[in-house]
């Protein structure tokens, strides 16, 4: 996960509306079942659709009243605590 990009995604679900951020997703997760993908963009695909996640849990609790750049680091630690163990 790369936190700029979350932080880009979760600007852009703030401007416009996290159901394209959603269907995008969705559309992802569709693009990844295709048999003939190589691992180098199963790859590329998964890391897209994680920040996709990653913005969206940002976005909640963003909007249950937690500050941007809390909500953020917040959740980077929790992704990074979760990587070492």
């Amino acid at each position: 996960m790369k936190l700029p990009v979350i932080k880009h995604l979760t600007q852009f679900i703030e401007d416009n509306d996290e159901d394209f951020v959603v269907e995008t997703i969705e559309t992802l997760e569709a693009l990844s079942e295709v048999p003939s993908l190589k691992d180098e963009e199963l790859d590329v695909i998964g890391e897209l659709i994680s920040n996709m996640y990653g913005a969206i849990e940002v976005h909640k609790m963003i909007k249950e009243g937690t500050p941007k750049k809390e909500a953020l680091n917040v959740f980077m630690q929790r992704v990074l605590g979760s990587i070492d163990k």
